[in-house]
């Protein structure tokens, strides 16, 4: 079974170029390396719907319950869990950008003391207990303050699911900060390491950032 390797954090905070280095940094090691990248968009009818969703569709993020809203995130995996098994079989590593956790963050974000408790073991029992998706070997939390992560925002290629600068959730700081609370919770947890993203100079680069997780995972495939 692979080493599977999730990279999270809120939206800006660099996940998808860090998963894609982390990959080809494993590629060049000569170990086979699988990257998987959710929301799968436009892969499956439930990435559809939460690109419809982060665009607006079914309203503003209070408008509907977070509950709700996290059973579409956690159907885009289970439509996904036959293609991340065969990953997990035929290659040494997969590298995530974003699972369970993220769900997690910002679900739970848009809830306080025990309804959020409340709600974090309800998304953790479906995906992990009633869906039964693989448990991730390694959490890398990219950890970046909301004004810099939103700095970044605005300069994102266009995304395949929105024609917007930002969607619902990166155009709300107080919204990011919560989901960045929630995330220093998880991390934690075992098997959780953080890799701040800046420091008194400002935003760290990518390469460095780059090496920092290769030495928090290269050893370990």
């Amino acid at each position: 079974m692979a080493l599977l390797i999730d990279i999270e954090g809120i939206d800006g905070s660099g996940k998808g170029t860090q998963a894609q280095m982390l990959c080809a940094r494993f590629a060049a090691a000569g170990v086979a390396a699988k990257l998987i990248s959710f929301p799968r968009y436009e892969a499956t009818l439930f990435g559809g719907a939460v690109g419809e969703f982060l665009n607006g569709a079914f309203g503003k993020l209070a408008d509907v319950h977070p509950f709700l809203v996290s059973l579409l995130f956690a159907g885009d995996r289970f439509e996904s869990k036959e293609m991340l098994e065969r990953a997990l079989a035929g290659y040494a590593v997969v590298v995530l950008d974003r699972y369970v956790p993220s769900n997690v963050a910002h679900q739970a974000s848009k809830r306080h003391a025990a309804e959020r408790d409340a709600l974090i073991k309800k998304i953790l029992h479906i995906e992990y207990g009633i869906y039964r998706l693989p448990l991730p070997d390694v959490c890398l939390l990219l950890d970046l303050p909301v004004p810099m992560a939103q700095q970044l925002i605005a300069r994102k290629s266009p995304r395949s699911y929105t024609a917007k600068t930002a969607d619902l959730q990166e155009a709300d700081a107080a919204y990011l900060a919560q989901v960045r609370e929630v995330y220093h919770h998880l991390a934690t947890g075992p098997n959780w390491r953080t890799i701040s993203c800046s420091d008194e100079n400002g935003l760290r680069t990518v390469a460095e950032i780059s090496d920092e997780i290769w030495s928090a995972v290269g050893r370990r495939s």
